[in-house]
């Protein structure tokens, strides 16, 4: 989904961070990228100068995935870009790979402590230990395959395929700190001298954080709002009968109490303003998308393989197509909690989701 342009606007226009280079976008607070081994090819990290009993250095927020061209990228920041000073502590929005993949050796590197939410923490930990159990990440890739056959993506070449990335969480994420500080809803952290609020949203991540400083006026949203594109939000193995997308539309209303004029953050895309209008945006987005699921499904019903052209009109390669597959879901779920549509397994073992 693109932006609206009354909606959304690029306060330092077309600027970004050169690589292994940080951008200050406000007081106390720097933007750096790192790079992504996928079509999203990017992701945005930041810098906050931070100061604990006394020590002056930085926090980081969120890591990049686990690959050595990270990690020297890494190394040019420290480097070049810290004054000197030290990471003292490492703060994480969530658990997907491209967020927490290297933490665990940030904290290491830096003998610093992890601040995460308790759930995201645990999963991380969970998943990224699947290196080291074959039967675990075996039945990992089994289960997520039997869970996209089920809901239409059963060729042979793709069934193949998706067992085969059993070990793409734990390939991408090192291992998790064995201790960590837990971020919660409602509570707040001091960063250097700003306050920062915690504001937890469901949906895309089990618990995310957002961080919002009120003397700055500045929204680090990690994935719950970014400028151009819409969340993902999705139905996996590890919960295959979620309903996750009210819980994202929920969380986004959320945020309308933040200040029109927030300069947002985002993971993914550039710095931006226009809260209010995007979250209209990305509303009114899910609702039209409800509208195209009802529709294509009618009296004869749909998969979720047969939903995904009718919601996504590019080609797509199989990671994108194994995340397009769980939002195909995520609405369709939607729909059917809701009891607008009704689920029935077929004789060929397939679920199909049929208007009411």
């Amino acid at each position: 989904m693109q932006d609206t342009h009354d909606a959304v606007s690029y306060p330092f226009g077309d600027a970004l961070p050169e690589p292994s280079q940080i951008m200050e976008v406000a007081p106390g607070v720097f933007w750096a990228r790192l790079p992504l081994p996928f079509a999203l090819d990017h992701i945005n990290v930041w810098l906050l100068r931070d100061e604990v009993e006394g020590k002056q250095g930085w926090m980081i927020v969120d890591c990049g995935v686990n690959r050595e061209v990270v990690k020297e990228q890494w190394e040019k920041l420290f480097a070049t870009q810290l004054q000197g000073l030290p990471v003292l502590r490492v703060l994480v929005t969530h658990m997907h790979p491209d967020h927490v993949g290297l933490a665990g050796w940030l904290c290491e590197r830096w003998n610093a402590p992890l601040y995460m939410s308790m759930t995201d923490y645990t999963i991380a930990c969970l998943w990224s230990q699947r290196r080291n159990d074959a039967k675990a990440a075996q039945k990992s890739g089994e289960n997520a395959a039997a869970h996209f056959g089920r809901n239409g993506l059963s060729d042979p070449e793709s069934q193949q395929k998706i067992k085969e990335r059993a070990g793409y969480y734990p390939g991408l994420v090192s291992d998790m700190p064995s201790s960590f500080h837990r971020l919660m809803a409602g509570h707040s952290i001091t960063i250097g001298a700003n306050r920062w609020e915690i504001i937890v949203g469901y949906g895309h991540a089990p618990e995310h954080v957002s961080l919002y400083s009120p003397a700055l006026n500045v929204l680090i949203s990690g994935d719950m709002m970014l400028p151009r594109i819409s969340t993902n939000v999705s139905v996996f193995d590890h919960e295959p009968e979620a309903n996750p997308l009210p819980c994202f539309v929920q969380s986004l209303a959320d945020y309308n109490v933040l200040p029109k004029d927030v300069l947002i953050l985002p993971s993914h895309g550039k710095v931006f303003r226009g809260l209010h209008g995007r979250i209209a945006d990305l509303t009114q987005h899910h609702k039209d998308r409800l509208v195209d699921t009802l529709e294509a499904c009618g009296s004869t019903g749909l998969s979720a393989a047969e939903l995904v052209p009718v919601l996504f009109k590019r080609e797509l390669d199989l990671h994108q197509l194994t995340f397009a597959m769980g939002e195909a879901l995520a609405h369709l779920h939607a729909l059917w909690f809701e009891g607008k549509l009704r689920r029935e397994k077929r004789d060929d073992g397939i679920y199909y989701f049929v208007c009411s």
